[in-house]
């Protein structure tokens, strides 16, 4: 036989009791241990905890706001200009500088104003003597002085008087020699080198407190009596994403826009240092409050089968809760009691899920990611009467 048939036969001598061999550890297999496996493909997976966030339902009072926007004035901007005039000797400020109320900013060279006191005491010196002269001699050989009318006629005759108002005059000038800041706040513009010369009256530097500012919200005609003085106002800007700052209402001005029919109202918020003067700031004002309300955060409102309802964690588990809404300021919404019982069905301390509930089912097991705070930020999305505003 030859040597290649004789290979070919026992490769496949090989390869059928390979096959045996498996077929036979198949037909030896344990039942048990298939049937276990068959029965773990078969079960249905464990219940999986989604994480979500959630936010407490409330007691407490809904306020409607008007939406709007408005720009940022300095109520206090102050132009400093020289009292008087003189060579500058030194700049003790850069623009920029952070001052504080009476804080010297520049000095003028003192000579002059040393010279122009000692000159003016010189001469209020040289008339008191004058006036003493006028009257001492005859008062010592008759004993008797003169009456304080003629005394007081002496003084101004000689002189003395208005050497005196010369002497005040020339000290207060080396007082304002030194020039202090007005008030507390930032050195906005400083045009002044040492070496030059300042005129009386000439405006060199510009200082700006910016915790006294204001806001000028423009507001559509048909919402300014809806607006009242004390009101709250909530207010953001895009110079400090994420920041809230609280304020109120000061004034509603008189005067209504013709053109664009939109009034201003004046909003202040004390204290506040984060807004400049010419920038634009986001603003909520007070329209109504109402009292007394149970409040869900918007956001937790969803629909299914086009009844509205939000998903109250108990126990570990989301259940569907439907609800009445009642009115809406674009962050909460009023709950509203149920028309056929008569009850509200979310209580205060509810954990309502305003995050990652969009797909949630009803008994779905959920884990709180975070249990979020109470949110007072202005909606993301500006109504329609806010587009007409800014025009």
């Amino acid at each position: 036989m030859p040597r290649r048939s004789f290979g070919a036969l026992l490769l496949l001598s090989v390869l059928s009791v390979g096959c045996a061999k498996a077929d036979a550890d198949a037909d030896g297999a344990d039942p048990g241990a298939l049937a276990t496996d068959a029965a773990a493909a078969d079960a249905p997976r464990a219940s999986v905890e989604l994480p979500i966030v959630a936010q407490e339902a409330r007691e407490g009072d809904l306020v409607l706001r008007v939406n709007t926007r408005g720009d940022v004035y300095g109520d206090a901007i102050v132009r400093l200009s020289a009292d008087v005039g003189g060579t500058v000797a030194e700049v003790l400020v850069r623009s920029g500088a952070r001052v504080t109320k009476g804080q010297p900013l520049v000095r003028l060279d003192p000579v002059p104003f040393d010279l122009a006191v000692r000159e003016a005491q010189a001469t209020l010196d040289e008339r008191e003597q004058a006036f003493r002269e006028s009257f001492m001699p005859e008062s010592l050989v008759t004993g008797i002085g003169p009456t304080p009318e003629q005394r007081k006629a002496l003084r101004i005759r000689s002189g003395a008087a208005a050497a005196e108002v010369r002497l005040e005059k020339a000290q207060w000038e080396r007082q304002r020699s030194v020039i202090t800041s007005p008030v507390n706040g930032f050195v906005d513009r400083l045009d002044l080198g040492p070496g030059e010369r300042l005129g009386a009256g000439t405006s060199f530097a510009t200082v700006v407190d910016v915790s006294a500012v204001r806001i000028e919200a423009r507001v559509l005609e048909d919402d300014l009596p809806l607006i009242r003085v004390g009101g709250e106002a909530v207010v953001t800007s895009a110079a400090v994403p994420g920041r809230v700052m609280r304020g109120r209402i000061d004034a509603v001005l008189p005067l209504v826009d013709s053109v664009k029919r939109t009034g201003r109202v004046i909003v202040r918020v004390p204290g506040e240092t984060a807004l400049r003067p010419g920038m634009y700031a986001d603003v909520q004002l007070e329209a109504q409050r109402l009292t007394g309300r149970r409040l869900v955060p918007t956001r937790a409102i969803i629909e299914r089968d086009t009844r509205p309802l939000v998903f109250v964690v108990r126990d570990g588990r989301a259940q569907w809760t439907y609800i009445q809404p009642g009115r809406s300021n674009g962050v909460e919404t009023e709950v509203l009691p149920d028309s056929s019982t008569g009850l509200i069905p979310v209580q205060p301390g509810d954990q309502v899920i305003v995050d990652g509930h969009l797909t949630l089912t009803h008994d779905a097991a959920v884990t709180i990611a975070a249990l979020r705070e109470r949110e007072e930020s202005a909606p993301r999305r500006r109504p329609a009467a806010v587009r007409r505003n800014d025009n």
